[in-house]
């Protein structure tokens, strides 16, 4: 979804249109966390945290702004001055979530944020994004987990070799269909 150059139409925000480089992006408050927890593994979870506080609006009160998110992540605070690279991988989504979390986005993408990770870190993972979500943060969420992913969804959006296949409210998404839709079997008999 970023970093690909449409051939028609535009996303806007504010009703401007939203375009640039990552580190524009980041400063109009839009941030990625891409899938694979990409850490940067000889820094410390902390040095790796305080990297998403690079746009200039984020810089104010640095240690107010770590606080806040360890309040999303107590295990990381337990673990500032570990290296990153010697994290689990529930961990390493943390640190990834919470890099992308110091940014203090309006909108967050998340990219298969429970890919690889046990039940049970997919839980805490998914109970930060309903937290975010109540506290007014804008989520895009990519994730092949369907279930999971509409029990935080308000809408949900199917798109197919760059169309737009299924859109509708969560609440209303029938996964059989969603499932044929996504696995390009509807008229199949599947």
């Amino acid at each position: 979804m970023t970093g690909l150059i449409p051939h028609t139409g535009a996303i806007l925000l504010d009703g401007a249109p939203l375009k640039g480089k990552t580190w524009d992006l980041a400063a109009q408050g839009v941030v990625m966390v891409p899938e694979g927890r990409l850490v940067f593994r000889d820094m410390t979870v902390e040095e790796n945290l305080c990297l998403g506080a690079y746009p200039e609006r984020c810089r104010g009160d640095l240690s107010a702004n770590l606080e806040r998110m360890y309040s999303f992540f107590p295990r990381l605070k337990e673990r500032r001055s570990q290296l990153a690279g010697s994290l689990s991988g529930g961990e390493a989504q943390m640190v990834a979530m919470g890099r992308g979390l110091m940014a203090q986005p309006r909108i967050l993408l998340i990219d298969e944020p429970s890919l690889g990770l046990a039940p049970v870190i997919v839980n805490e993972v998914f109970d930060i994004i309903r937290r975010l979500k109540a506290e007014g943060t804008t989520i895009v969420l990519i994730e092949q987990n369907t279930r999971i992913a509409l029990s935080v969804a308000d809408d949900v959006h199917l798109i197919r070799t760059g169309k737009v296949v299924m859109s509708e409210p969560a609440a209303s998404v029938d996964l059989d269909r969603l499932h044929d839709l996504y696995f390009a079997r509807e008229g199949q008999g599947a």
